[in-house]
């Protein structure tokens, strides 16, 4: 089986940046306390010094695009389909192209 995954709030990481940056615990100190591996906790800071307030959201399960997650329910609409049809044509072109150029080596 694989690791269990545990889900902290915005708040618990920003009370553990807070400890960090503020209060001048060291990352051993904060994630002893806080019973959180010291590694989360230097990739919390990593991201709120970055981002800010929202480096510390939750960012899984959040993209978007046509090809990501789930496989759609409702089909593509024309103009989705044929640009995925375009593109695989190109790709299957150019994968073609790439064969032949080996069988004559």
């Amino acid at each position: 089986m694989g690791r269990i995954q545990h889900t902290h709030s915005a708040e618990t990481k920003y009370k553990a940046v807070q400890m960090y940056l503020e209060q001048g615990f060291g990352y051993k100190r904060v994630a002893k306390k806080l019973g959180i591996p010291e590694a989360t906790i230097r990739r919390w800071v990593k991201f709120y010094e970055n981002e800010g307030l929202p480096g510390l959201e939750e960012k899984r399960g959040k993209t978007t695009g046509i090809n990501i997650g789930r496989p759609r329910k409702n089909p593509l609409s024309p103009e989705e389909e044929l640009i995925r049809l375009r593109t695989e044509n190109e790709y299957l072109k150019k994968l073609w192209a790439l064969q032949r150029g080996r069988s004559k080596l």
